[in-house]
């Protein structure tokens, strides 16, 4: 029996973890971590039956305990729960599935305690990876991922020789705006950034797929990850899905990883791996598959990925800036407050009115990002 904690149970990845759970009973859930759905918690609580389980505030958490008084489980709130959900010694594994930069100190913790990490949390790495990658290896721990794109790099890697890698080229679907020009760009509304042609993703992870900063994130993380140069890693336009990303070798050879755009397949590939299981759902079928399409992105359109190699370049505290800065205007445009272009400008705004830390320690990492959220609140108030 596999244990398994999972930070940010109630959003996309975390409710796509728990169908893996349900569909393997070999895996038991020891705790549960959420920010503010309480009756989802609840639910949760009553099917899978942790141990520990974690609120964001204070107010829910009273709230969840009121709910689950008939249950053996205990309830805590805020970062100290979840520091206890990420390092809780009966689970072996934790899915770090929460958004944001919410998640390094637990991710943190639970690199110390021993556990692996089934990483879905991209802030993690793009602000920490200069931590995060040493104290794998001193810990002796794994980092196994779940983007899509990134395991499919993974498994395109597997029995290989990574000092060979040439290139990652990591696919994007290129999202609802393909092919539009900037001044089309600047109609968008929050309905019409929502609607992802190919995924079904939280609505902020949705947005970020729209403006590419999604693909920008995942290629500095790439970087960590897989112990690549910025330049090796190329974002290629795939729109129908099909290819999760690639690998070009120094021979020459290119490997790809396919399947049908399913979450769970990722997520179930961490949980067991070295191990493949039977996962139930839809499969890929060539005979009715009549093409597969390439094309480069629009670094000029989509300049939120452009903005993302520059600071993956430039290092120290400015990838932090650039996530916070998303973070912060995503945010504001789903609640109405700035129009759609805003947000790959206030990212460049906050970028450039950074004066970079190298190596930042976790505290400075968190010091830039309220940095960055007070500059961005300024420039929305104008």
């Amino acid at each position: 029996m596999k244990k398994i904690a999972i930070l940010g149970s109630t959003g996309s990845i975390g409710t796509q973890t728990l169908e893996v759970v349900e569909q393997n009973k070999d895996l038991q859930v020891t705790a549960l971590a959420a920010g503010g759905n309480v009756g989802l918690m609840e639910r949760q609580i009553r099917k899978f039956r942790p141990l520990l389980a974690c609120m964001g505030d204070e107010k829910k958490a009273q709230e969840l305990r009121s709910l689950t008084a008939d249950l053996d489980v205990r309830v805590t709130a805020g970062m100290e729960g979840l520091l206890e959900v990420a390092t809780q010694p009966q689970a072996e594994i934790l899915v770090t599935a929460i958004v944001g930069m919410i998640g390094i100190r637990p991710t943190i913790a639970a690199m110390e305690s021993g556990k692996d990490i089934a990483l879905a949390n991209k802030e993690t790495l793009v602000t920490a990876g200069h931590i995060i990658m040493p104290l794998a290896k001193e810990r002796g721990v794994r980092i196994l991922p779940v983007d899509s794109e990134h395991s499919a790099i993974f498994q395109c890697l597997n029995g290989e020789d990574g000092r060979a890698v040439h290139k990652i080229l990591l696919t994007a679907s290129g999202g609802p705006f393909r092919g539009w020009s900037r001044e089309q760009l600047a109609t968008v509304q929050v309905e019409d950034a929502l609607k992802h042609p190919n995924w079904s993703m939280g609505r902020k992870i949705t947005i970020d797929s729209s403006t590419m900063v999604n693909k920008g994130l995942e290629v500095m993380e790439a970087k960590w990850l897989f112990g690549v140069e910025l330049n090796q890693v190329q974002v290629v336009v795939q729109p129908q899905s099909v290819i999760h990303s690639m690998v070009e070798f120094e021979d020459g050879a290119v490997m790809a990883q396919l399947g049908a755009p399913d979450m769970k397949l990722p997520i179930q590939y961490a949980l067991y791996y070295p191990q493949r299981r039977y996962l139930p759902g839809e499969r890929l079928d060539f005979t009715k598959l009549k093409s597969i399409s390439f094309e480069a992105p629009d670094p000029e359109v989509f300049r939120g990925l452009a903005l993302a190699y520059e600071a993956g370049r430039r290092g120290g505290s400015l990838p932090t800036v650039y996530n916070a800065a998303n973070e912060y205007a995503v945010a504001a445009f789903l609640e109405r407050r700035i129009p759609y272009p805003m947000i790959t400008e206030m990212i460049e705004g906050a970028m450039g009115s950074h004066r970079p830390i190298e190596q930042p320690r976790v505290e400075e990492i968190l010091a830039a990002e309220q940095e960055t959220y007070e500059f961005c609140e300024c420039l929305a108030q104008r």
